[in-house]
């Protein structure tokens, strides 16, 4: 009978995995990811599938924070790595080095799906687009801190109009780089005002030049809500100018570069000031004019009124005329007067039965006034009654009313309030 030789199984777990990784230690594998989950250590474990077999997948930390592909069911990728066994459950998997999407088309379509969903949720309604400030104090970058970006906004700001620009560096692709600029707007709109850190007026999101890849993350969900959601309005610069993310259809402008969205940011100073100027000057012509025309009318105006010299001077000479016939007809009425007087003679016993007649009429007048007085009244049995500010009384509902009143006799006021009120038919003021 046949020896053969005994192994552990250490020893063989060992061998196999010496064969599995000499044979396929460098592949490429073409499948769909599905089943992706990440590790509170950071680590990704996946599976890649086709219509026949299923390859489980892993993908350490350090790789997936490089990785310009975000790692996600359904995407089909390319994924470059080795193969190795994991002794402990009797399996192999495929260790990822590098991550792309398995052809363009395929990430066409991804993001085609997408649009299509935030579509009929209407993030991208013209309705919510917010007006970009004319003339903002501070600008908001979310962008790398290094790169051509950063300066090329910087510089293109400072030449047109030097503004205050804060910046809230991020990461622009890899893993986590979808959640930091969405973390950033965030930052941004929660910013009070008034803060030692000024809250912008505007933002801009800018990237630089890349393959689709390496912009997908302006692509991302978490980004296109977090736009959707900014308070401050902002301006999406990703990419060239034939490059379109879905970030350019949730932002209240897209501008085609960084520096064209610095463009569109501020206002070029010197025209300002032109335009200042021309203004200025267009005012102060129309002032001119209007002051002219003003003029034109008050000498036309006065070229209608007549002299004033020639006024007075005429209206002296009516001022004499009616003097003197009101002259004469004084004089006329003192001779009537005279000539009356000389027909009756002058005779004095007359005159002193005028005089007598006249004092007699004005005795009986006096005598008259006396009887009606408030003091003729008040003797003759009757009382003035009026409300606490000595306003006059004339029902007993005002009376009841005014509560508090003031009742005067001839010899003097009496203070009183008022208890109850009757009907005057009631009873006889008469009755003893």
């Amino acid at each position: 009978m046949e020896q053969y030789p005994e192994f552990t199984v250490s020893q063989i777990s060992f061998a196999i995995k010496q064969c599995v990784e000499q044979t396929f230690g460098f592949v490429r594998v073409k499948g769909e990811i599905f089943g992706a989950k990440r590790a509170d250590s950071g680590h990704w474990y996946l599976s890649l599938k086709d219509e026949n077999a299923v390859l489980a997948t892993v993908c350490w930390k350090g790789v997936a924070q490089s990785l310009s592909v975000k790692i996600e069911d359904g995407l089909e990728v390319v994924a470059q790595g080795r193969i190795t066994t994991f002794a402990g459950k009797s399996s192999y998997q495929l260790v990822i080095d590098r991550l792309e999407v398995a052809g363009t088309g395929a990430l066409l379509k991804l993001l085609e799906e997408r649009k299509q969903q935030f579509l009929k949720e209407g993030l991208f309604d013209e309705a919510h687009k917010k007006p970009i400030p004319f003339l903002p104090q501070t600008i908001g970058v979310v962008t790398s801190a290094s790169g051509a970006v950063i300066r090329d906004i910087i510089h293109r700001v400072t030449d047109r109009f030097p503004t205050r620009i804060v910046v809230w560096p991020v990461p622009v692709q890899g893993e986590g780089a979808a959640e930091k600029i969405a973390a950033a707007i965030r930052g941004f709109n929660a910013l009070p005002e008034g803060s030692a850190l000024p809250r912008p007026d505007v933002l801009i999101v800018a990237r630089g030049g890349g393959s689709l890849e390496d912009l997908w993350a302006f692509n991302e969900e978490v980004v296109i809500r977090a736009v959707y959601d900014s308070k401050i309005p902002l301006i999406s610069a990703v990419g060239h100018e034939t490059d379109t993310m879905l970030i350019d259809y949730v932002s209240d402008k897209r501008a085609p570069t960084p520096t064209g969205a610095a463009e569109f940011a501020v206002p070029v100073k010197a025209d300002l000031q032109m335009r200042l100027n021309t203004l200025d000057t267009r005012l102060k012509n129309a002032i001119l004019r209007m002051l002219s025309e003003y003029r034109e009318r008050v000498d036309g105006l006065a070229r209608g009124i007549p002299n004033l010299r020639q006024i007075m001077e005429e209206s002296r000479q009516k001022l004499d005329e009616k003097l003197g016939r009101l002259k004469n007809a004084q004089n006329n009425y003192w001779q009537n007067k005279k000539q009356q007087l000389a027909l009756v003679g002058l005779k004095p016993y007359y005159i002193e039965n005028i005089l007598k007649t006249a004092q007699e009429r004005l005795e009986n007048m006096v005598k008259r006034l006396e009887s009606v007085s408030v003091e003729a009244v008040l003797k003759r049995g009757f009382a003035w009654v009026t409300d606490k500010h000595f306003k006059t009384l004339y029902t007993s509902s005002q009376a009841a009313r005014s509560g508090e009143l003031n009742v005067r006799f001839a010899d003097g006021i009496v203070k009183t309030k008022v208890v109850e009120t009757r009907d005057a038919q009631q009873f006889d003021l008469f009755d003893n």
